[in-house]
């Protein structure tokens, strides 16, 4: 708790408005983004792990953590799995009971930047800040590219969870069985 309270002043401390212009141009870009490659450094309970994903538009994830299980994270863009490659066991859950649902559909982020507005951070980030269905999705944008650099949701058991991405492709060309679910044997 007293770690949100941290993070909600210190960006509130850093915090400015910023220019429709700017605005108009991360949405102008987000539209015309089809699919993202990146590196990412996930942050939950002071724990990092990191990996790789591609985000196809919408609703669909792939994510594979560099850690000892090799994790791996799917969505079709329905149901999310949460799968280890040493296992045969998976987690399944609808990707509408994940704040993912809403991450992970850029026309639905544009439409909520329309009416949000954007805050900078430290001169170096563009914030928006969403609250959907008791979700609250912070989401960031390098002030520079404008590109997509993050975002801060919580989990299903309350945590808070800090996605930072780096090395961003943007429209590389993907082979769309990597969204296939797993199925059981």
């Amino acid at each position: 708790m007293m770690l949100r309270i941290l993070i909600f002043f210190f960006i509130l401390k850093f915090y400015s408005p910023v220019y429709s212009s700017t605005v108009e141009d991360i949405k102008s870009q987000m539209q015309l983004t089809n699919n993202l490659s990146f590196d990412f450094i996930q942050t939950i309970n002071d724990r990092n792990e990191n990996g790789k994903c591609i985000i196809k538009y919408p609703k669909k994830i792939w994510c594979e953590y560099d850690n000892i299980n090799k994790k791996t994270i799917i969505s079709d863009g329905k149901s999310l799995v949460i799968k280890n490659k040493n296992s045969s066991n998976y987690y399944i859950y609808p990707l509408t009971k994940t704040p993912l649902v809403f991450l992970l559909d850029k026309e639905f982020l544009i439409s909520k930047m329309n009416s949000l507005e954007a805050r900078v951070i430290e001169n170096k980030y563009i914030n928006y800040t969403i609250f959907e269905n008791d979700n609250k999705i912070n989401i960031f944008f390098d002030k520079k590219n404008l590109t997509l650099v993050g975002w801060q949701t919580e989990d299903i058991y309350q945590n808070l969870v800090i996605t930072f991405i780096s090395s961003i492709k943007i429209n590389k060309k993907i082979d769309d069985k990597i969204f296939i679910l797993p199925v059981n044997n």
